[in-house]
């Protein structure tokens, strides 16, 4: 074997992308010592994104204080590009779900004001592209607490501004855009995430993804109601009808607060970071590619990581292996084009074992090492 191209997603909550990649690299070198393998580090717009795309661009990291989704304050970063033109921030890092401990999460109240934060300050340093993965994210306040963060006003009926959180949604009567930070007209937004949910109804942001940030079904029915009455506010002030655009429900409503405010283009991270790899020519004449996640199942070949890198690899007939630490649904995965799916937890184990690092490192370089001799 010649070349191996290694894009391994974190395994949340046990291992890096890096971690996961270096441990598929030694597995390969210890049958071909001589193979090329390219190990990129890879995400899909929430957690490890802003990593990845830094280690493309050679940017520079910019830490500050900013305001978490309970309007805590804590210390952050986003990255800016070499040529300081661009602006890549990761949503998970100030507004994510990990930073908020499980009993005090209720998307009622927590909001995107920080992530609001963060453009802010680099829209205040000359950027003006911006790429954000909003991935992950604790909060279903539709964007507004960023656009709070920007100098957009919401207002109710008696003309008094509304303060943060989801809570706000059915209150929004009037929008004040008369004090926007200034240089967001000339700005440009992609917004990278993986999922295609609607704004609201059935399979809108409240529906699917709120009850995991803490919401109970009383206030599932109050968020969904409340997306609704804010998306007929957005229609009638900027005729944008965002209700069933597909990820518009995204991060909470995140999605739609870009698309009808900043007029953001939306796209799927990984196809975001592998245009940033040029990974198309990155995988010329490799021999296998091997990726992977912490758990595979159908919902794997529907835009995450590892449907990307396969779509890109079948242009090119280049075999894909996927490794998990947890495997379902294989036949429609191989239906799918996946050459092998496995699993690298060796036998029956806990779960706190699996997920212990050093095992899972030395599980995969097991699993690829017994898969290179395969081919030696």
């Amino acid at each position: 074997m010649r070349k191996v191209v290694i894009a391994i997603d974190s395994f949340k909550g046990c291992l890096s992308s890096d971690e996961c990649g270096q441990a598929a690299e030694e597995g390969v070198k210890s049958i071909y010592p001589a193979c090329e393998v390219i190990k990129l580090p890879i995400a899909d717009g929430g957690e490890g994104m802003l990593n990845a795309l830094m280690s493309v661009t050679q940017g520079n990291y910019v830490r500050l204080y900013a305001h978490n989704p309970l309007m805590e304050v804590i210390e952050t970063q986003y990255g800016i590009s070499k040529d300081g033109q661009t602006a890549f921030i990761e949503m998970a890092t100030i507004s994510g779900l990990p930073i908020i401990p499980p009993e005090k999460r209720n998307p009622l109240i927590t909001t995107s004001y920080g992530t609001g934060e963060l453009i802010k300050d680099a829209l205040n340093k000359g950027c003006r592209k911006f790429i954000i993965g909003i991935g992950g994210s604790a909060t279903n306040d539709a964007g507004l607490g960023m656009l709070q963060a920007l100098g957009f006003r919401f207002l109710d009926k008696s003309g008094m501004e509304l303060e943060t959180g989801g809570r706000i949604m059915d209150k929004v009567f009037h929008i004040d855009n008369s004090n926007i930070h200034p240089a967001l007209k000339d700005s440009l937004f992609t917004i990278a995430c993986d999922v295609n949910n609607p704004f609201c109804g059935p399979e809108g942001a409240a529906y699917i993804y709120a009850r995991q940030k803490g919401a109970d079904n009383e206030m599932i029915e109050e968020l969904d109601k409340g997306m609704q009455s804010l998306a007929n506010v957005i229609r009638q002030i900027t005729g944008k009808d965002i209700t069933s655009t597909p990820g518009a429900g995204a991060a909470g409503g995140m999605g739609g607060g870009f698309i009808a405010f900043l007029n953001a283009d939306l796209k799927s991270g990984i196809d975001l970071l592998l245009e940033a790899f040029d990974f198309k020519n990155l995988i010329k004449n490799a021999d296998l590619i091997i990726t992977g996640e912490g758990k595979v199942d159908r919902q794997t070949i529907m835009g995450k990581v590892p449907s990307g890198i396969l779509r890109e690899a079948q242009k090119q007939n280049i075999p894909v292996i996927i490794i998990a630490g947890s495997v379902e649904d294989t036949e429609e995965l191989n239906k799918a084009g996946f050459k092998g799916v496995f699993s690298i937890t060796p036998s029956p184990v806990s779960l706190e074992a699996a997920m212990e690092a050093n095992f899972a490192k030395e599980n995969i370089k097991r699993l690829i090492r017994q898969i290179c001799r395969i081919t030696s």
